[in-house]
């Protein structure tokens, strides 16, 4: 089999590495080439520095993967590939799309006759060697096409990948996904919080969460990786700033959830402390103190006080 993949980035490299290391050609394009060049000696990948190159080098029927950034880049890069495709050709966004605007863009795509596959992607930097877990949305036969793929991308051919239902579901599935990450995340960072807190148990966060990785209902992949983290840069983390960013697909939950009925306060109000961390302003917190002072008389700790009153 041989597939283009467009967008060589952090996640788009390592899953043509992958793919050429399972046997699968790869032809690969990126907006820079510096990213193509990065992998012209990997063997089974093939560089492309322009569309037409880059589709050229495709058998018929096609199958192109695009994983570039949700929204403008993925519209454009899907506005430059319909004229150039054929009935037959498969399409997949491997991104983190919006599921809302992946069925929009299905109805331009299928009027062309190309098949359109949504493709939940989850494994960050660690996808390359553990494998991805793929949430796959689109028509049955566009997905046995795809399937050698995707079996080489997952941890092994019968696990971490799966047909979860119609176009837009793959990414339904993974946005719901990132929103219980999000919860999970939250959870840990304040149990760990607490812990830390409590100075007069003098508490070694590494070898707890080392202990916790270890026959406890708390176990996952979040807290290797926490258990990791703290091992090798220990738990003091003052060289790190306080700010938490988000990607937007929290945001999308938390808005499906209000549209759906559905109650998502774990997800919701971890989406909100990553809000609460990003505001450097804190202009919230400004209005607190003074609606405390005002009332109940208590002190205003002036701006760049190291600690504020408890009570």
């Amino acid at each position: 089999m041989r597939i283009g993949i467009y967008g060589l980035g952090r996640m788009g490299a390592n899953m043509a590495r992958r793919l050429a290391r399972g046997g699968i050609e790869v032809v690969g394009l990126n907006r820079s080439p510096a990213a193509v060049d990065a992998l012209r000696e990997e063997p089974g990948f093939l560089p492309a520095y322009a569309l037409d190159d880059f589709l050229e080098q495709l058998p018929a029927p096609r199958v192109v993967w695009l994983m570039l950034p949700a929204g403008a880049a993925t519209d454009a890069a899907i506005d430059a590939l319909l004229p150039r495709l054929a009935a037959g050709d498969v399409l997949v966004d491997g991104g983190n799309s919006w599921y809302r605007d992946t069925l929009n863009r299905a109805e331009k795509v299928r009027a062309t006759g190309v098949d359109y596959v949504d493709v939940g992607t989850s494994g960050g930097i660690w996808g390359l060697k553990n494998g991805y877990c793929l949430m796959a949305g689109g028509e049955a036969a566009a997905l046995s096409r795809l399937a050698p793929a995707l079996k080489a991308l997952a941890p092994a051919a019968d696990r971490g990948w799966a047909h979860v239902g119609p176009v837009g579901s793959g990414h339904f599935v993974k946005m719901i996904h990132n929103g219980i990450e999000y919860g999970m995340m939250q959870a840990y960072a304040e149990g760990l919080a607490l812990l830390r807190r409590k100075e007069e148990f003098a508490l070694d966060l590494a070898e707890i969460t080392e202990l916790w990785r270890h026959g406890s209902v708390v176990q996952s992949w979040l807290l290797d990786l926490t258990a990791d983290a703290l091992a090798h840069k220990g738990q003091d983390l003052s060289a790190i700033a306080p700010v938490v960013a988000d990607s937007g697909e929290g945001r999308w939950t938390a808005r499906e959830a209000i549209d759906l009925g559905v109650a998502a306060p774990v997800m919701t109000l971890a989406l909100q402390m990553r809000f609460d961390s990003q505001d450097a302003e804190a202009y919230g917190n400004r209005l607190l103190s003074l609606m405390r002072n005002a009332f109940g008389g208590h002190a205003i700790v002036d701006a760049g006080a190291p600690s504020a009153e408890k009570n």
